[in-house]
C-alpha cells in the first residue's frame, strides 16, 4: 500500500493544484470519491483489467459508469484517461485519499476515526468532537466506525498517532504484564 501512496502523490499534487486554480477542490473531490468507489468495485475491477482492452477503452468505460453518477467537470475526464494510459486506474482510491489530506490541510482540519465498541449517539459523537478540538487545537472531521472487538470503550486514530482507551487494549496490556 505505501507504494500506492509514493505513485498516487504527483496525480493527486498535481490534480488538487488545477481544481484550486478552478475553485473546484471540493467539486473534484466528491467527483474523485466517486471515482475511486466505483474503481475498487469487483465487477468493474474485473472488467477494467481485461487484456483485451485498450487504455482508450478503459477509460471510456469507466467514464460511462459515472456518467449515470452526475460527474459534473469534464475536465475530469482527461484526469481519467491519463491515469487509464497510465495504467493507474487502481491507484484511484490512493489519489483520493492524498487529494483529500491536501484539502482537510489547507482548510486545516485534520482526518480522525474513533472506532467504538458501540454506536456513539448524536450528543456523545458531539461531545467527544468538541473534547479532541481542545485537545488537539485544530478543527476535525470525524468518522466514527463500530468495532465490537474493542469490548468496551474507543480507539481514536489521528494522523500516525493512535490513542486506545478499549478495553481491549486494557486486557491486552494486563495478559503481557502477567505473562512476563
Amino acid at each position: 500500500m505505501a507504494e500506492f501512496a509514493t505513485v498516487a502523490r504527483p496525480y493527486a499534487k498535481a490534480l488538487y493544484g488545477l481544481a484550486r486554480q478552478y475553485g473546484q477542490t471540493r467539486v473534484w473531490g466528491d467527483d474523485l470519491a466517486l471515482l475511486a468507489k466505483i474503481v475498487v468495485e469487483p465487477k468493474v475491477s474485473k472488467v477494467l483489467s481485461r487484456p483485451e482492452l485498450n487504455p482508450t477503452q478503459r477509460g471510456e468505460i469507466l467514464l460511462k459508469l459515472l456518467s449515470s453518477e452526475k460527474m459534473v467537470d469534464k475536465r475530469l475526464h482527461n484526469f481519467v484517461f491519463v491515469l487509464s494510459e497510465n495504467n493507474r486506474l487502481g491507484v484511484l482510491p490512493a489519489i483520493y485519499e492524498q487529494y483529500r489530506d491536501f484539502m482537510l490541510s489547507e482548510e486545516q482540519t485534520q482526518q480522525v476515526v474513533v472506532y467504538s465498541a458501540f454506536p456513539l449517539s448524536g450528543a456523545e459523537q458531539a461531545d467527544l468532537v468538541s473534547l479532541l478540538e481542545n485537545r488537539l487545537d485544530t478543527k476535525l472531521q470525524v468518522r466514527v466506525e463500530v468495532d465490537p472487538a474493542l469490548i468496551g470503550g474507543i480507539k481514536i486514530e489521528f494522523g500516525d498517532q493512535v490513542l486506545d482507551m478499549s478495553v481491549q487494549n486494557k486486557l491486552n496490556a494486563l495478559y503481557a504484564a502477567v505473562t512476563n
